[in-house]
């Protein structure tokens, strides 16, 4: 991976705002696919890539389907999917935090795709993380509602423009509560008002709308099932959800 190459795919001239969400999916879906680096920190096969079509140029991620590692509590060959269902999950909720995410054909087979966001390297992930911050506040909404089990700080996403991205949630939507995560400050207090209108438009799009129509054709019906139960439960006790009693609150290693 080069300077040159992140400076002009992120910020030149044709790019693409991950706030441009149409644009961004069909640049993702449609674009050629030019893979220019591997994120060897991954534990699965995590490529960087250059996507270009239509005057447009863009850098993103690639984690195609055949570099999964197998893992024992979730099917193999379905992170990909989940990562892109995550995504479905943000739309609902009206706070776009997963970046525009597809499932398409790449240079080494089927896979997710998700725009590159760079982040502000003055920003302290680890006092972010720990902090107050409504933007974090949500997060921790949003993974409560995908049941994730993989929230570590380095998943944390700030370009510096007031947003805060999230990334890496191939683990997420277990039928089993795993919801293990860095941001259990707020567990146990009552919800915000924006937290409940965005649980409420999550459950009329379960109810049978176009976001039950996307996750039933990435994750199992149990699995939608009980992403629908999870939300009924939120907004039933209003609060946050505490730690598992019987699972680790806290990924390893936390960054």
């Amino acid at each position: 991976m080069t300077q040159s190459f992140r400076d002009q795919a992120s910020t030149g001239p044709g790019s693409v705002d991950p706030a441009d969400t149409e644009t961004a999916e069909r640049l993702l879906s449609r674009g050629t696919l030019t893979v220019e680096g591997r994120l060897v920190q991954a534990s699965n096969a995590t490529l960087y890539c250059s996507v270009e079509g239509e005057g447009l140029r863009a850098a993103c991620v690639y984690k195609p389907v055949a570099g999964e590692r197998p893992l024992w509590d979730f099917p193999d060959g379905t992170l990909a999917e989940r990562e892109v269902a995550a995504y479905e999950v943000s739309r609902a909720m009206g706070w776009s935090i997963v970046p525009p995410t597809v499932h398409r054909d790449g240079p080494y087979g089927p896979g997710m795709v998700q725009l590159w966001v760079e982040t502000d390297a003055e920003t302290d992930l680890v006092a972010l993380s720990r902090s107050e911050d409504p933007r974090i506040r949500r997060m921790a909404v949003f993974d409560a509602v995908i049941n994730n089990a993989d929230r570590k700080i380095g998943h944390l996403l700030p370009p510096g423009d007031g947003h805060v991205y999230g990334c890496d949630h191939g683990v997420c939507f277990s039928v089993d509560y795993k919801l293990r995560t860095v941001l259990w400050q707020w567990r146990g207090q009552t919800l915000t008002d924006e937290a409940i209108t965005a649980l409420r438009a999550v459950e009329a799009g379960l109810a049978g709308g176009l976001l039950a129509d996307r996750l039933a054709e990435l994750l199992t019906l149990a699995e939608v099932d009980a992403t629908r139960r999870r939300v009924e439960l939120m907004l039933k006790h209003r609060v946050h959800p505490y730690p598992p009693e019987d699972w680790p609150a806290i990924p390893w290693p936390p960054l």
